[in-house]
């Protein structure tokens, strides 16, 4: 005797999970092997290939009973050929990738030197006049080039050179005084 579960998702009559289990259980004995034989020739790698066939049997038995139950093993097939494509994808994509560049970590010790350093430049800037300190923030914390900042300043390049040369000589002056 068989028992008729009616399905919620799909309007036509499913099979009791028993059914389903035994099908698959069977096909599964059946063809596991030669399933896996298929991913590893596409895809070069045993245990991916074990991987995907597992995961096409686990989606047949959800999907259980197919409309027509004579096509599981295309259905299968299919699984894992998708599977192993996506796989090949995966792994190309994942090889052209290239991370970006890491600057090598500095030690607290360095990034505490380097944070005070950086106050100290930024205080010797503050005592600077407001032009030569525009100048030098566009030009060395902007890195914008001299013909932009004249005219962000309304200024000539030459003039912005000029003005970034004192500036920087008059920063200069400032650092050596504070050590």
């Amino acid at each position: 005797m068989t028992n008729l579960v009616v399905s919620i998702r799909h309007p036509h009559q499913a099979t009791a999970p028993d059914d389903a289990h035994a099908a698959v259980s069977e096909l599964y004995d059946r063809q596991w092997r030669g399933l896996v034989r298929l991913a590893v020739l596409v895809i070069d790698d045993r245990q991916t290939a074990e991987d995907i066939v597992q995961e096409a049997f686990a989606q047949l038995y959800r999907r259980w009973p197919l409309k027509d139950s004579d096509k599981a093993l295309g259905y299968l097939r299919t699984i894992v050929l998708n599977a192993s494509r996506s796989t090949l994808r995966r792994r190309k994509v994942a090889r052209l990738y290239t991370p970006p560049h890491q600057a090598p970590q500095d030690s607290a010790e360095n990034a505490a030197v380097l944070g005070e350093q950086r106050l100290e430049v930024q205080r010797a800037l503050q005592t600077l006049p407001t032009r030569p300190r525009e100048v030098l923030v566009l030009r060395y914390y902007l890195d914008l080039p001299f013909d932009e900042i004249a005219q962000i300043l309304g200024i000539s390049a030459s003039t912005a050179r000029s003005t970034a040369s004192r500036g920087l000589t008059a920063l200069t002056k400032q650092l050596k005084e504070a050590r």
